[in-house]
Order: structure tokens, then sequence, then C-alpha cells
């Protein structure tokens, strides 16, 4: 296993899974950017935002390749929603979706980057959230 791959398992392991915020001041470097600005506060908001809305998420790496300074991880996640997402009240229904994030390192082996895409919609669809295409304009 190299650094890279250690640190990845490490950060989804501390930091997603196990809530120990002090590991992404270790893995995470002061330009990544997170939600509403950058460094391992700003990731970690983005994470305490999706913890409130799922107290219990877990991640599970189901494979992880990596190369060249980038990490890709397919993950599957699973957690009850105890707080509100988004729009959706509490609900208390499990959900479980998959996806992908994939990690830019610098040479010091920190966090420069993290990009993730998800199911977000089976979340919603999971919760109840029902969907309806929008009206045409003249239609019924």
């Amino acid at each position: 296993m190299t650094d890279l791959e250690a640190a990845a398992r490490r950060f989804i392991a501390d930091v997603w899974n196990a809530g120990r915020e002090e590991s992404a001041y270790e893995l995470v470097a002061p330009e990544c950017p997170g939600l509403g600005g950058a460094g391992p506060a700003a990731v970690l908001a983005g994470h305490r935002d999706r913890r409130a809305s799922f107290p219990d998420l877990r991640y599970k790496i189901v494979e992880l390749v990596a190369g060249d300074g980038r990490v890709a991880v397919h993950w599957r996640a699973a957690g009850t929603q105890a707080g509100q997402f988004g729009p959706v009240p509490p609900t208390g229904r499990v959900v479980s979706y998959s996806g992908a994030s994939f990690l830019r390192f610098d040479d010091a082996g920190r966090i420069v980057d993290v990009w993730s895409v998800n199911e977000l919609f089976q979340v919603l669809q999971q919760l109840g959230v029902e969907m309806l295409p929008p009206l045409t304009p003249g239609g019924a």
C-alpha cells in the first residue's frame, strides 16, 4: 500500500467514519476547497453538514486506486436520517447509496482537492421525496 492510499483510507476511516476532526488538520492542506472556503475547517464544515442529517453515516471502501499523486475511491454509504437534509425534515429512514471521491495530494502527502460524485437522487427517493417532472407549457 502506498502512502497516498494509506492517507486516503485514514481520511475516510478517521474523518468520515469516526468523526476525528483532528485528523483533517493533519491530512488536508490549507488550499483544499471545502464548504464556504478552503482548508481543513472548510472540509470539515461539509462533513458536519452531512453528519447533522445522518449522524450514524458510515462509508465502506469498495475499491481504491492510486497513482501520480491522486487516489480514486469507490465507496458505499449508509445512515439514518435524524436531521434536516436540504428541504427534507427528519424521517428516521435508513438510506444506502454509493459514490466516488477523487483526492489529489501535494508533495507533502496532504489532500489539496476532493471531488465527489454520488447518488443523492437515490437518497431523496429513499427518504420518500416524490420527484415529478415540470409541466410543459401548454401541456396538461
